[in-house]
């Protein structure tokens, strides 16, 4: 029988035990229930007897109350405590009425009475108790009794023990060539790989390898998956647990969490421990109110084991984070964690390795062009590319197809990017017609203006994220830097939209809403971050929160800088906003004939769109806005 069924059978006879005790008692000593039996004042009794209604009659010596039955079947009565009358007796006589009395054993009685009622129940309780406190401490590898009931009944077995799961070397089933689009990070781990499998080259120069690494990077860029392939590579056991699971309710729990996690690391090393979302108990302390927060004490117990393992043993703590900026700095001083590897979004080789490698695992129709894929996802992360190599095949199988092709994976992208198409939302002819004009105007813009990455397609179909529609655009290359003017024509292209529709229909409408969004956010950090504007020049004015996490900038200024600076961001988008503007009047012609177009096909691609943007239609002003 296993540990949980010893512990179910034990409480089962506890509570038996229990059962058995408060059933004893009760028929020991019937007076004690008192669900049947109805008090009366001792006036009210002696009314009932002047009028016959009594039947018996008993007198407890013991309390001084008489217990008496009637005629009315199953109720008895008992009086409160009756005054000294001597005429009792005789009154019951002249009242045909059976009485008795009862006298208490005073000694054997009162002994037992006391034994069932209060030592019985407390001999069970503590006795259960500890029972189970000696089962765990067994567990967590001390036999020595102790009367901690802290942990109850239904959770003896797990505290004070690591909830870490343990994996044994190549059964991770991942090595670095599981991983693609992070070669800085792999080359970065090689080296403790090598140190893991080969101690004795380190040691004999004198070396000693990294207590940990610590992988930082945005959410699902594969920082789980780099500590598996370390594993997996050098052959070693693996202890994962998440930073969350050493938080307890029960104060010093988490730091018996931790001792136990590193005790199993020194009994199978060399080994790896993996601590997921380690910012979850490592954040700066000082931070809580309460001096003696758990947190704190599991992180001074962290801080304590890294320093006291010995790492020539080949113990290698890894560590992740998309919060580094949170970290109490004792946790990153070297002779903890000696590395910070970031894992960053991957670039566009790196796109189109992650997605040729999940694409191994899916029949696929030859000639897929993953590199025009990796190229309309900017800023996708692993996670993001292997989701649309994993749509795309449930979208060939919803079209009775055994291959993904190419229209399988664009339009995957499409649904990761925008959400599944909408076929709930109806638009009118006028609404379907704002929307057109409004795609159109950003792909014009685009088009015209010098350096942007051109239109892949546009569409006016509504998706289920809220867009009513979108205008695509693929990058021919990755850029890694970006000019003011760079940042101005972006900002163009996104007032196109709304400019469009003031040109045309001569109002405004909701849906440039994410559109000014997105531009005031990249005129604020010309501002404050990027040093590009005239106004205030190469001052930081703000500073970036959780940028792993897009927690956007705090501004370090004072009130009337700050109202400064939104003058500022405000004339840069107006800018861009008459750029468009006057973009789109000098190709009305074109506006119009791509807009009539798209309402008819609904989706159109780039080399659609740019056929008829270069088209020469004789009278019509050319695409540029040339006579």
């Amino acid at each position: 029988m296993d540990d949980k069924k010893k512990r179910q059978s034990m409480i089962v006879y506890l509570i038996i035990a229990i059962a058995l005790a408060i059933g004893l008692r009760a028929y020991l000593y019937p007076s004690i229930t008192q669900s049947q039996v109805q008090e009366v004042s001792y006036s009210q009794f002696v009314d009932m007897v002047d009028d016959g209604d009594v039947k018996t009659v008993k007198l407890n010596t013991g309390d001084s109350k008489i217990r008496f039955t009637t005629d009315k079947e199953g109720v008895t009565y008992e009086t409160t405590q009756f005054p000294n009358d001597s005429g009792l007796v005789k009154r019951l006589r002249d009242a045909g009425v059976k009485f008795s009395a009862e006298i208490p054993d005073e000694s054997d009685n009162l002994w037992l009475y006391m034994i069932l009622s209060y030592v019985l129940p407390i001999v069970l309780i503590f006795g259960g108790g500890y029972l189970l406190n000696r089962r765990l401490r067994k567990q967590m590898g001390d036999d020595g009794p102790s009367m901690n009931f802290g942990g109850g009944f239904g959770m003896g077995g797990g505290l004070g023990r690591s909830n870490a799961k343990e994996v044994k070397g190549k059964e991770t089933g991942v090595t670095f060539k599981d991983v693609a689009g992070q070669d800085e990070a792999k080359e970065s781990l090689q080296e403790i790989v090598n140190f893991l499998s080969h101690p004795e080259k380190y040691a004999a120069i004198g070396a000693r390898c990294p207590r940990g690494a610590l992988l930082v990077g945005p959410p699902g860029t594969g920082k789980t998956l780099l500590a598996k392939a370390v594993a997996g590579e050098a052959d070693v056991p693996f202890f994962q647990i998440s930073g969350s699971e050493f938080v307890e309710m029960f104060v010093g729990r988490g730091a018996a969490k931790v001792r136990d996690l590193f005790k199993q690391a020194n009994e199978k090393a060399p080994c790896i421990v993996f601590i997921d979302e380690i910012d979850t108990i490592g954040k700066k302390r000082g931070m809580s109110i309460n001096s003696n927060d758990e947190r704190e004490q599991t992180l001074n117990q962290l801080l304590t084991e890294m320093d006291g393992f010995d790492n020539h043993k080949g113990i290698v703590v890894l560590a992740a984070t998309n919060q580094p900026d949170v970290l109490d700095p004792a946790l990153l001083r070297p002779g903890r964690f000696d590395r910070r590897i970031p894992v960053e979004l991957p670039d566009l080789v790196g796109r189109e390795a992650i997605l040729k490698l999940h694409a191994n695992d899916v029949k696929m129709e030859p000639g897929i062009d993953f590199g025009f894929v990796a190229r309309t996802t900017p800023g996708a992360s692993g996670a993001d590319l292997a989701n649309i190599i994993n749509e795309a095949a449930l979208r060939a199988v919803r079209m009775g197809r055994s291959r993904v092709t190419q229209e399988d994976i664009t339009e995957s992208v499409d649904v990761v990017i925008a959400g599944e198409k909408k076929k709930s939302t109806v638009l009118n002819d006028h609404e379907k017609e704002v929307v057109a004009y409004h795609e159109t105007g950003h792909a014009i813009v685009a088009a015209v203006q010098d350096g942007k990455t051109p239109v892949s397609k546009i569409t006016i179909v509504p998706r289920t994220s809220g867009a009513l529609g979108f205008t695509m655009q693929a990058e021919e290359d990755e850029h890694y830097l970006t000019t003011r003017e760079e940042y101005e024509q972006r900002i163009a292209v996104l007032c196109g939209g709304r400019a469009a529709e003031e040109l045309i229909f001569g109002h405004m409408t909701s849906g440039a809403a994410n559109d000014i969004e997105k531009a005031t956010k990249i005129a604020r950090a010309m501002v404050t971050q990027l040093g590009m504007s005239d106004k205030f020049g190469m001052v930081a004015l703000g500073e970036s929160r959780n940028r792993y996490l897009g927690g956007g900038t705090e501004l370090t200024c004072s009130d009337a800088t700050a109202t400064e600076i939104d003058n500022e961001v405000t004339a840069i988008v107006e800018m861009g906003h008459q750029t468009a503007l006057k973009t789109l009047r000098d190709n009305r012609f074109k506006l119009h004939e791509i807009a009539h177009y798209l309402q008819k096909k609904e989706t159109i691609t780039g080399e659609e769109f740019m056929n008829i943007l270069n088209r020469d239609d004789g009278f019509a002003p050319k695409y540029g806005g040339e006579q």
